[in-house]
């Protein structure tokens, strides 16, 4: 039996941490936390100083088993938990679920998980700190509460089976901010003017642009017909130099905003791509908000820019984590050996392990050198100046390995790309001709949706949430169906461009689609009724400062600044005392809108939630005639539906033709849309919006569905057609009538008899059939 039992939290992390250990070294997995707070009212004591009553979970059981075995057997127990409160906590938990003791335990944490820093840290250990693990405990403590004491309250005011959390309202709310704000706004149109110019040599062409915009279509025809007699002079020529410098190594936040823009990664993908490159030793751990890089880490850069590069591209810095709160103990993400620019893996782990190598070395390369050269070039016959802009790269420095990205790329760039590359040959007082100008009408645009990388960003900036939560916040927004994320076609729209050339102006129309989304954050119409419900009653739980003053609470404990049972008091009498007063005193939450009368009935139209979602109601429950329903279509929302929206949901069931001389009806049913065709019923595929069925694509979805029909039988038996054997989702499988039966295993499908399925048949009959959940 080995002396030292190491318990980790991971199997992978176990098994990478066992090679570097000799045979006195037995390494197991906790596979994370082994109990956690009950399910029931009772997990937290409030009127006992928030005493918690914990579990081991029926799945972890086993695992503790072993472990208590293998603990008493040892020598040293050793926690290796991860370095983050989480980490700290896993390691209280073993410690009082194990039964061990001072004298035999000892707590290792490392930052990377290779052999040198796991010997150092067998070197330095050290006992549990329980000012993490009180930080920890606070925050589970007072996120328990919340969700256990708002939910009731949503269940009764708003709609069953809801949910409510600390950071995930305040994420909520700033998605509901944003689309309010989208809506809100008008767009505002102005003419920009690019020209195109020549020197003296009619292939050195390059563009200029008018810095202001014009606000009127006739401002910006008579600027073009001034140009036409004009000459246009270089007023003006500067040429200095300028500079750039490399981001900061990867925190995860930048990582996770960095993966969304380059790699189309979701944030909890970038976790759990990075968690496994951790766990294998190739990058340092990945919940960080510090920038700072070890002198070890430094020294391995340095090596391999000076090795792969050259002495002139290497420049050392040391960054300093601007975030409160952040340890600079602490490391940024980075490879664990910079001489490594690549690793084996799958295609994730290989691309964010290259973006994360390139962002490291990067940040210790020399600044990219750049000459920016700035024309100002005179109108004769006006008093404005156009300006030419070209830049040269003198040095690319570290630019050679990494150019980061910003969430603008995303956005659509209507506007003409109005910089050159390099200027031609230019001199002051030098005359130039005009080739061509244009005044092209641009549409001010509305404050971006968020992106999953962007709502970090923003989290971040307000002190929200720290990098162990920022995934799980953004995943638990969209799985409780407040927040989607989608993308959505925009709409075409009509601009005016004004093309001066050859002395005449002409004046063309054209269209460009705006305000497509790609993967952007929407709320729902429910994520919009529970937010303002809880701002309303609860301001300070969605409150921007609050979130962020209880953050930093959790950083004082953390720090032993601070009492984490005082805090927990401080916050839950006061919102205690909030939920009995919305439950006594709130009317209950719809987002109800009148709309209008309908005109055929002359019934009022409304919009609200309803049991099963938004939906549009004609006519009132108290009257005679029971209301009509009809649900919104996808992207449509409560607040912005207009009156001639909702009335065309009615619009349903609707024919859309005929196919073999039978009618076909489209319509929405309690299992979704779907075509009714000679008493048959085919589904809609998901995406397909009911009300934009045509003939032709309803007669191409019956006839995909009676092909896949066909191609789902194997066999039919003569003697019964009812008899057949059909592929299902499990393999093939044996439909005789009301019964399904298995086939055993081994059998030959083409060589079943009907006698065997009457067998079988007989046989699954007498089987005693399994009684239903919750049945006595």
């Amino acid at each position: 039996m080995a002396k030292n039992l190491l318990i980790v939290e991971s199997p992978a992390k176990a098994k990478t941490i066992e090679g570097y250990l000799g045979k006195d070294f037995l390494v197991k997995s906790s596979y994370g936390h082994i109990r956690d707070l009950v399910k029931t009212d009772d997990a937290i004591d409030t009127a006992n100083n928030f005493k918690q009553q914990y579990e081991v979970p029926a799945d972890k059981k086993a695992v503790v088993s072993e472990l208590k075995k293998l603990a008493k057997a040892a020598e040293t127990v050793w926690l290796a938990s991860d370095e983050d409160r989480e980490g700290e906590a896993i390691s209280w938990h073993l410690y009082e679920t194990l039964g061990l003791h001072d004298e035999k335990t000892k707590r290792i944490v490392f930052h990377e998980i290779t052999k040198p820093a796991i010997l150092k840290a067998i070197e330095t250990p050290r006992g549990i700190d329980f000012n993490l693990v009180n930080a920890q405990q606070a925050r589970r403590v007072l996120d328990r509460l919340v969700g256990f004491e708002l939910s009731p309250v949503l269940w009764k005011k708003v709609k069953p089976s809801l949910s409510a959390g600390r950071v995930q309202s305040v994420a909520v709310r700033l998605i509901v901010d944003r689309e309010r704000e989208i809506n809100r706004f008008k767009a505002e149109a102005a003419f920009k003017i690019v020209a195109i110019f020549h020197t003296d040599n009619s292939k050195e062409l390059f563009k200029a642009e008018l810095p202001q915009r014009f606000a009127s279509v006739m401002d910006a025809e008579r600027f073009l017909a001034d140009c036409i007699p004009a000459d246009f002079v270089v007023n003006g020529l500067e040429t200095k130099p300028s500079k750039r410098n490399p981001a900061a190594p990867f925190t995860t936040s930048t990582l996770q905003q960095e993966a969304s823009r380059k790699l189309g990664f979701s944030v909890a993908r970038t976790m759990s791509v990075a968690q496994r490159l951790y766990e294998a030793g190739r990058i340092t751990y990945m919940r960080t908000d510090s920038v700072n890089l070890s002198d070890t880490a430094l020294q391995g850069a340095e090596q391999e820019i000076r090795s792969a590069y050259g002495d002139k591209y290497h420049k050392r810095r040391q960054y300093r984590t601007k975030s409160a709160g952040a340890q600079e103990a602490h490391e940024a993400i980075r490879p664990t050996y910079f001489d490594r620019h690549s690793i084996d893996g799958d295609n994730a782990e290989r691309r964010l392990y290259e973006l994360i190598w390139k962002r490291a070395i990067a940040s210790q390369m020399s600044e990219a050198e750049f000459e920016k050269t700035t024309a100002k070039i005179g109108i004769s016959t006006r008093a404005e100046e156009l300006v030419a802009n070209g830049e040269v790269m003198r040095f690319d420095g570290f630019l050679k390995v990494y150019f980061e990205s910003t969430d603008d790329e995303h956005e659509p760039n209507l506007d003409n790309d109005t910089d050159n590359a390099l200027l031609p040959p230019l001199q002051k007082n030098q005359r130039i001709q005009l080739k061509s100008m244009t005044a092209t009408e641009r549409f001010s645009r509305p404050a971006a949706r968020y992106t999953e990388a962007s709502l970090v960003k923003k989290l971040e900036e307000l002190g929200i949430g720290r990098p162990s939560t920022y995934a799980p916040t953004i995943s638990t927004i969209q799985n409780r169906g407040y927040v989607v994320k989608e993308d959505r076609d925009g709409k075409p729209r009509d601009y005016r461009v004004l093309e001066l050339g050859g002395g005449t102006i002409a004046t063309l129309t054209k269209t460009e689609i705006t305000g497509a989304e790609r993967s952007k954050l929407f709320p729902t119409d429910i994520g919009v009724v529970v937010n303002d419900f809880l701002v309303e009653h609860f301001k300070g739980i969605v409150d921007f400062n609050f979130t962020a003053k209880v953050e930093k609470e959790f950083d004082e404990i953390a720090q032993g600044m601070k009492e984490w049972t005082d805090m927990l008091h401080s916050f839950y009498g006061p919102f205690h005392n909030e939920v009995e007063t919305t439950i006594k005193n709130a009317d209950r939450a719809t987002n109800e809108r009148e709309l209008g009368m309908d005109p055929e009935t002359g019934k009022r139209v409304s919009v609200r939630i309803g049991r099963f979602g938004p939906m549009v109601q004609i006519g009132m429950a108290d009257e005679e005639e029971k209301p009509r329903f009809a649900s919104l279509r996808p992207g449509q929302m409560i607040e912005t539906i207009t009156f001639e929206e909702a009335l065309e949901l009615f619009k349903l069931p609707k024919k859309v033709g005929e196919f073999e001389e039978k009618e076909m009806t489209v319509a929405i049913g309690r299992f979704g849309p779907y075509i009714r065709h000679n008493n048959a019923f085919y589904s809609l595929p998901k995406g397909v919006d009911p009300h934009d069925v045509t003939t032709d694509s309803a007669i191409e979805i019956i006839k995909d569905k009676r092909q896949k029909d066909i191609e789902k039988i194997v066999k039919i038996f003569d003697e019964n057609p009812d008899a057949r054997i059909e592929n299902g989702r499990w393999g093939p499988f044996i439909r005789f009538g009301k019964q399904n039966i298995k086939i055993p295993k081994g059998t030959e499908v083409q060589n079943i008899t009907y006698a065997d399925v009457l067998n079988w048949a007989e046989a699954d009959e007498k089987k005693p059939k399994k009684k239903g959940r919750g049945k006595k």
